[in-house]
């Protein structure tokens, strides 16, 4: 299996995001017309670990809970298992909020430590990045990261914790065929110089780059992607997909494992959503896919001509 080093752990080249396992705000049902429980999601799980694929991505904000509450289900003594979660700064907080997050966080994941803890967005950087260091120096937070943060808001979270001895170790931001402004803005380089890891999240910008949704199958109305990819976006997509199909069928996959083995060719870690166990073979085989230098090319000029960039309501440019 193909794999990344992160400081001194081995983890795979794809990890597993959980944004929608579980309900309510910021939740699979709201964000993606899921409505998923543990008795579902289990065999997503199992398939994910029999696999190799032990690296997984949430939030306290995913379902204000719910997704850390079923994973932790899932974990509940078990060793083999790297866990990545989140601090998200908001509103009025207090000088406690990282602790008590993590903390929080911990009780529903029933672990003692967070793998990979991260500020979720750049919200005074300089404040909360140094929250992270006693829960660092403490072994509560084994390796820190950023998320949705710039590369000048990256490099002041870096210089935060060197100051004090300790690593800022990843970055995880949007970037996709259809969002590259991590890349432009010279962010990705920064990374691979700076022996940082950089994950990639909504490498499928939520199910618009597997082939699966079209004008004829769109999302489910009234859902936040619903909303973002409507049938006026899916249309400017169809010649990209086609793309994609036609380098698909060379490498005998789908579609959807194109969009990520682009991903981990472009040196990045993506994190792909996960409900199905067929996402997970999905995952097993994009990794095995080695595109060419002129397969890449063709896929971003496509990408390009799409004139098509969706950005999150809590996204800002990189550039």
């Amino acid at each position: 299996m193909k794999t990344f080093q992160l400081k001194n752990i081995t983890i795979p080249a794809v990890a597993l995001g959980t944004w929608s396992w579980g309900n309510g705000a910021n939740g699979g049902d709201a964000v993606f017309g899921n409505d998923l429980t543990a008795e579902d999601l289990r065999p997503v799980f199992d398939a994910a670990m029999n696999a190799g694929l032990n690296l997984w991505d949430t939030a306290a904000v995913y379902g204000m809970g719910a997704s850390e509450t079923i994973l932790g289900q899932f974990i509940r003594g078990r060793d083999d298992v790297l866990i990545s979660t989140k601090f998200t700064p908001r509103g009025e907080q207090t000088d406690e909020a990282v602790e008590e997050f993590l903390a929080g966080s911990l009780q529903r994941l029933e672990r003692d430590h967070a793998d990979v803890y991260w500020i979720h967005n750049p919200k005074d950087v300089q404040r909360w990045t140094s929250k992270l260091i006693p829960l660092m120096k403490s072994g509560k937070v084994k390796y820190a990261g950023v998320s949705n943060h710039n590369l000048e808001e990256i490099k002041l979270a870096a210089d935060i914790l060197a100051q004090e001895g300790l690593q800022l170790s990843a970055v995880q931001n949007h970037y996709s065929l259809l969002y590259r402004s991590s890349e432009e803005a010279g962010i990705i380089e920064y990374c691979n110089a700076n022996d940082l890891i950089f994950f990639s999240y909504m490498v499928l910008e939520q199910g618009a780059l597997t082939g699966k949704y079209d004008t004829k199958h769109p999302f489910k109305a009234g859902t936040r992607r619903g909303d973002a990819f409507d049938e006026k976006v899916l249309a400017k997509l169809e010649d990209l997909i086609g793309v994609m199909r036609e380098i698909s069928l060379r490498h005998h996959v789908e579609p959807a494992e194109i969009a990520i083995a682009w991903a981990i060719a472009k040196g990045t870690v993506p994190i792909i959503g996960v409900t199905k166990p067929s996402h997970i073979a999905s995952a097993v085989s994009a990794m095995d896919v080695q595109l060419s230098d002129v397969e890449i090319e063709e896929l971003e000029r496509s990408a390009k001509s799409t004139g098509v960039e969706i950005r999150g309501a809590w996204e800002k440019s990189m550039i």
